[in-house]
């Protein structure tokens, strides 16, 4: 299989399959409709303009197609882009299929899985044990595919499930370190966190937002399932109001989405193990895209900033 898109430098012709994950219709100042669509495949993804575009182009370039484009690399704005010189949709007899393109969690979901019931079975508070347990069954599934995000951080297949793994693993280092914190509270925390996700979120594919996703989002929704599920459980104690304000305020501010700021100590904790999980998940991506010496694009969530990659790294 050829090299990934984003491996190739400006200037490069590129000739290959390509997953459209997403395609959005304007109009160009000549009057003419056109299509942006992003491309996808295993190392990230590239926007590119099709223009001139007819309806059936709109039909043929929808979202989850494969299609084969010829074209060249050019920089637009600071940013690789991709000129079309052809594109035609795959047909059943290329030798292509959707896995090819998905970029999938570095561990197994049966590790991840694994892992995860693992924190679950230390978990010494019966309320809180049950709570969680329920709540990852209840959306196993869909928790085990999902992406944790639409873009900036863990936007691939199973990036929930890592997302939740690489954080009760900091969880457990972040406790053995101050033993005042309540193991069972963080570790619910963690896993419950951003589970909302699974009713935000349209699925690991061209992911969007759902209408649920739009009107309440996944902090109002796991609010709601851990209410629900403790009212199937049977269980009233002070855990359920703890467990929802974790998850109420694991955004740490307002102007970043939390409806409330942290208020407990393990909510506080909660807040920073997962901003430091995103943000190395997305230093990381950035960084694995360039050459020692260089900078990265800029990366929209933290701050705009373009990171260096020092020459003397491994």
């Amino acid at each position: 299989m050829s090299k990934g898109i984003m491996f190739y430098d400006v200037g490069e012709q590129i000739e290959q399959f390509l997953l459209i994950k997403n395609a959005t219709k304007g109009i160009a100042s000549n009057g003419k409709p056109f299509l942006t669509l992003i491309f996808q495949d295993k190392s990230g993804e590239i926007e590119a303009k099709l223009w001139d575009v007819s309806d059936g182009d709109e039909k043929s370039f929808s979202p989850e197609t494969i299609v084969k484009v010829t074209g060249e690399i050019l920089n637009y704005r600071g940013r690789n882009q991709l000129r079309i010189r052809q594109i035609r949709p795959a047909s059943p007899t290329d030798p292509v299929k959707l896995a090819d393109f998905l970029e999938t969690a570095p561990l197994s979901t049966d590790e991840m899985m694994g892992k995860i019931t693992q924190y679950i079975f230390e978990m010494k508070n019966p309320n809180i044990q049950r709570i969680t347990r329920h709540l990852i069954k209840k959306h196993q599934n869909a928790f085990l595919e999902y992406p944790a995000a639409t873009k900036n951080h863990h936007e691939f297949v199973s990036g929930l499930a890592f997302h939740v793994v690489s954080m009760l693993d900091l969880a457990k280092a972040i406790a053995g370190l101050y033993p005042s914190l309540d193991k069972d509270l963080l570790y619910s925390g963690v896993i419950l966190h951003d589970l909302g996700k699974v009713i935000e979120l349209s699925g690991p594919i061209s992911t969007m937002y759902t209408i649920e996703g739009n009107l309440l989002g996944h902090i109002t929704i796991m609010v709601n399932e851990i209410g629900k599920a403790a009212d199937e459980l049977s269980i009233n104690g002070e855990e359920v109001l703890i467990l929802q304000h974790l998850v109420l305020s694991h955004h740490g501010k307002a102007e970043w989405g939390s409806p409330k700021p942290p208020l407990i100590k393990e909510a506080e904790i909660l807040h920073y193990i997962d901003n430091l999980d995103a943000k190395m998940n997305m230093l990381d991506r950035a960084l694995d895209r360039v050459k020692p010496g260089e900078f990265t694009e800029r990366v929209f969530a933290l701050d705009n900033r373009s990171f260096y990659k020092p020459t003397f790294h491994n």
